[in-house]
């Protein structure tokens, strides 16, 4: 695989192509990065980017993963001792996840945020920003059901850490698009380029098929979760035998949690998937590819039952390692 195929691999989106190609020329030495508000656990949001994360890493991109805990701040998330001290563990889940430590660089946000100099361009991103675009660009990702003022600063501060972070690429979910959007429209109006984006998708609700996985509402799996519990979550989720479900009784539209964790977590980090299966029922299944393990549960040769059992496994191998951290960070 060739490094654009890597860097753009399950990506929703990358804005714009052209700049990935650009960068996919040379990407020794790139810098990647990600923002995280510190929140205690790695749940499957964070997992996904840290996935993407790891592929950049094999492209020959240095990682960079902002730990915002200013940001946290502003979001109502706790006292900043708190909040550096939920970081510092994040940090250990990360690395016990699979991020290269010697090619990644964790930076805290108040190590850079409360400078004069970072403080007076971001009074001159708000001079050029309206507050409904900035709530727009918030809507999707700020606690409460009302932004608050320190909410509407809080994306142009995003905007920011792209330049004050000296990084090529910028990383997230689809959430993050509109942040993103608003960084590239504004950064030009105080000399700095637009940045180039990567968006990753977002995990269908598990119960359901229908929205985002949510780890505040919902059923969401996370490093602390023991196996037992993750392969109760993984066996309660909503997987049909399709690829492409029914919408919903509201016309809602759906699409397979199940199978989405295949693509987007399980394949990346694995070589093979094996789906254990008694002699009586077929025998084992080996799959060196997403496309193989959908087409099969589109035509009934794979059971969504014995999907799911395969999904635990691997799952449970993914989170282990993360999941020791977390016992030894309370111990």
């Amino acid at each position: 695989m060739d490094a654009y195929d890597l860097i753009t691999q399950n990506a929703a989106e990358v804005v714009t192509e052209d700049e990935v190609r650009s960068l996919a020329e040379d990407p020794d030495g790139k810098r990647a990065y990600v923002g995280y508000e510190p929140s205690g656990v790695l749940h499957i949001g964070h997992m996904l980017t840290a996935n993407k994360l790891i592929e950049l890493q094999e492209a020959g991109f240095e990682v960079v993963v902002l730990l915002a805990d200013v940001h946290a701040y502003l979001n109502g998330k706790g006292t900043f001792e708190e909040i550096r001290e939920t970081a510092d563990r994040m940090r250990e889940q990360f690395v016990a996840y699979g991020l290269d430590e010697s090619n990644t660089e964790f930076v805290l946000g108040s190590e850079f945020q409360l400078d004069e100099e970072y403080t007076l361009d971001l009074h001159a991103l708000e001079l050029e920003t309206n507050l409904s675009r900035a709530e727009r660009a918030m809507a999707e990702i700020q606690s409460g059901d009302t932004a608050t003022v320190a909410q509407a600063v809080y994306p142009l501060m995003q905007a920011l850490d792209i330049v004050y972070l000296d990084v090529d690429l910028a990383i997230g979910g689809m959430e993050q698009r509109k942040v993103h959007m608003l960084a590239r429209d504004t950064l030009p109006s105080i000399d700095e380029e637009a940045p180039t984006c990567l968006h990753t998708p977002l995990i269908a609700d598990l119960s359901t098929g229908v929205g985002k996985m949510s780890s505040s509402a919902g059923v969401s799996i996370s490093m602390e979760d023991s196996e037992e519990e993750l392969r109760e979550k993984v066996n309660k989720a909503f997987c049909p035998p399709s690829r492409d479900p029914e919408p919903a009784d509201d016309g809602a539209d759906r699409d397979n949690p199940v199978l989405q964790i295949f693509e987007y977590h399980i394949f990346p980090r694995f070589c093979d998937v094996v789906v254990e299966r008694p002699e009586q029922y077929g025998g084992n299944l080996t799959y060196d590819d997403y496309e193989s393990l959908a087409a099969d549960l589109d035509s009934g040769e794979l059971h969504p039952a014995d999907a799911k059992g395969a999904l635990a496994d691997y799952l449970n191998e993914l989170v282990a390692p993360g999941r020791e951290k977390i016992r030894e960070q309370r111990s």
